[in-house]
């Protein structure tokens, strides 16, 4: 005779499909799922050419473009949202997502959480369309560089092109004259031993760089419209 016998609760391990999703939420700060609507998240400080103290909160650029690419080429994903929490960083860097960003085909909106500042501006602006939160700040000013600096006409040539670029990425992404936009950057008496302005969520829509203040909710349904998804539609994901 057999005897039938009941096993209690096993600690059974996670499908894989979780564990690469817990990984990339991990590496990417976003889980990379088959989805309409697809989150790149940039957080912290932009890490370019060079490696940041391991202390410090950094986004990787060599990690958002694949991202990105990815998004263009899965006919799959509708569109996407940037959100945005950043004190800046490596300026090619940042002009190099920035410009990925406003080139593709998919609608992309931006959300800027607590700071969008420095290159993070153009990151904001990059995107089809742009809010900021209420309490969210951005801070503008003249690029920096750090390390030995040669003090010869050559050098300030070459910071005056790095910024050149800058001020007219943004402003051929939003609705701010340069001349308005380099006098924010210029401004004096606003920040301590330095130059530059200090914007907070209305005031940066006021000025024309961002289109909009909202919430996550408010991106979510732009960029919906955007991209032309009913309801119904984003509710049909294909299971893994």
């Amino acid at each position: 005779m057999t005897r039938n016998e009941t096993t209690g609760p096993q600690n059974t391990p996670p499908e894989p499909n979780a564990q690469k999703q817990g990984a990339d939420i991990k590496e990417f700060g976003a889980p990379l799922a088959q989805h309409p609507i697809q989150t790149i998240s940039i957080i912290g400080q932009i890490e370019g050419h060079m490696h940041l103290p391991p202390q410090n909160t950094a986004t990787k650029y060599e990690h958002i473009l694949p991202q990105l690419v990815m998004i263009e080429q899965d006919p799959g994903v509708k569109g996407f949202i940037v959100l945005i929490n950043t004190v800046g960083g490596d300026v090619e860097a940042g002009l190099a997502l920035a410009e990925m960003i406003a080139g593709m085909s998919k609608p992309s909106v931006s959300l800027v959480l607590g700071g969008g500042h420095s290159i993070g501006v153009t990151l904001a602006v990059a995107a089809r369309y742009s809010f900021i939160s209420p309490t969210a700040s951005m801070t503008i000013h003249p690029i920096r560089m750090s390390g030995v600096i040669i003090g010869v006409p050559q050098t300030y040539d070459f910071f005056e092109k790095m910024q050149r670029r800058i001020v007219d990425f943004v402003c051929a992404h939003s609705h701010i004259a340069p001349e308005e936009y380099r006098r924010l950057m210029m401004k004096t008496g606003e920040i301590a031993n330095d130059c530059g302005t200090v914007l907070v969520g209305q005031e940066v829509v006021d000025c024309g760089i961002v289109d909009a203040v909202g919430t996550y909710k408010d991106a979510s349904e732009k960029i919906k419209e955007l991209a032309g998804i009913q309801e119904q539609e984003e509710l049909n994901i294909p299971k893994q």
